[in-house]
């Protein structure tokens, strides 16, 4: 087998490894509790991703090792669209049309991009480049992750927030790692400890994220924006801080134009589809709750030993209809009334709301009433 074979075939592994990686991510995402959407440690499917994706970049890594970069780059690019109908397969989530539609374009739009990348003098960054990309990269994750806690409603706009953040995280963990693999070919310093530092804290920083991007926006969308942001973003910093440039002068960067707008509308189709399904969902979930039975406006209660009708609907209003007096009780009269009037029987008095509760006023004893002994 020639060196270029082999590298196509290693590309293809890696893509599908990939995938195989971020479909177990996804079903990870969907049984994890909310406090585990970044790192479930304790599932054992979790590491198994995390096994998936550290193959296939070992493999893409080896590829570029035997193939040309503007041939392996593109190929990675497959991974969406190995993913799709391996979901189906091994786990019955199906994509539909629109899905698809959205995926071949995010994937060609991508690969044509990378092929029109030009090849370039290898070059490394300096300190303050690297300070400067560090920083911007930092900067850039946390408003994403800011940005998608504020939309924590919306499933699929925060998944795309997530996606974009891990693919951010990624890509410039291959800035970085390219430029460690410059500085090696002169030997090893203990000036690039700072920078392979941070390649790990992106490398976690973009697998803990792109983690959370799966939880409730399914699988297509959140995979195919990291598939395009991370070599996006990298290609963005080969090309204004590398030197590199699109191949065919004006004719390739308006071509690769074009591949970026195709891409870009892949994803909008994906996200789109996904905000189109949870409406469905949410309409559908609408439909089949419980309607609560209407409560009658007024139940008519019979007050004990009277047989008066009482409305209401309240619990306390059929607590106090069932009360009653004993007989003898009975109340002075009124002020001024001549003092050989017969005492009236106390009535069940109306109560009425009191400090949110229910209130029964009684009878009011009168204290200045001639006390008579006998």
């Amino acid at each position: 087998m020639s060196a270029l074979a082999l590298s196509v075939v290693l590309s293809f592994v890696s893509a599908v490894a990939y995938a195989g990686g971020a479909i177990v991510q996804e079903q990870v995402a969907v049984s994890s509790p909310g406090a585990q959407q970044y790192a479930p440690l304790r599932r054992p499917g979790w590491w198994a991703a995390v096994a998936l994706n550290g193959l296939g970049a070992l493999l893409h890594v080896v590829a570029l090792a035997y193939g040309p970069l503007s041939l392996v780059q593109p190929l990675g690019a497959l991974t969406i669209v190995f993913a799709l109908p391996m979901a189906a397969l091994f786990v019955g989530r199906k994509a539909g049309a629109t899905a698809w539609r959205g995926a071949i374009m995010a994937t060609v739009g991508l690969a044509g991009l990378l092929s029109l990348v030009g090849a370039a003098e290898a070059q490394s960054l300096d300190s303050a480049q690297r300070v400067a990309a560090a920083l911007g990269t930092a900067g850039a994750v946390v408003a994403l992750m800011i940005a998608a806690r504020a939309v924590h409603r919306h499933p699929a706009v925060r998944s795309f927030l997530l996606a974009t953040a891990s693919g951010v995280a990624f890509g410039m963990s291959s800035v970085f790692t390219k430029t460690v693999a410059v500085d090696w070919t002169g030997g090893v310093s203990a000036g690039d400890l700072p920078s392979m530092a941070v390649i790990g804290v992106l490398a976690t920083a973009g697998m803990l994220l792109s983690q959370a991007s799966y939880r409730g926006a399914g699988l297509a969308a959140p995979l195919a924006t990291l598939t395009v942001v991370n070599p996006v973003v990298a290609a963005a910093v080969g090309i204004t801080m590398f030197g590199e440039t699109f191949r065919y002068g004006a004719t390739g960067t308006a071509l690769a134009l074009s591949c970026g707008v195709v891409a870009a509308g892949g994803l909008i189709l994906l996200t789109t589809e996904r905000l189109a399904r949870e409406q469905q969902e949410a309409r559908a979930a609408g439909a089949g709750s419980p309607v609560p039975e209407s409560v009658p406006e007024a139940v008519s209660l019979t007050r004990s030993g009277t047989g008066e009708q009482v409305a209401g609907a309240d619990p306390a209003e059929r607590l106090l209809a069932e009360l009653t007096l004993p007989e003898d009780v009975r109340v002075p009269a009124p002020r001024g009334a001549p003092d050989d009037a017969d005492p009236a029987a106390a009535p069940l008095m109306a109560y009425a709301p009191f400090y949110g509760g229910p209130y029964v006023p009684v009878g009011v004893v009168d204290r200045h009433r001639t006390r008579i002994t006998s």
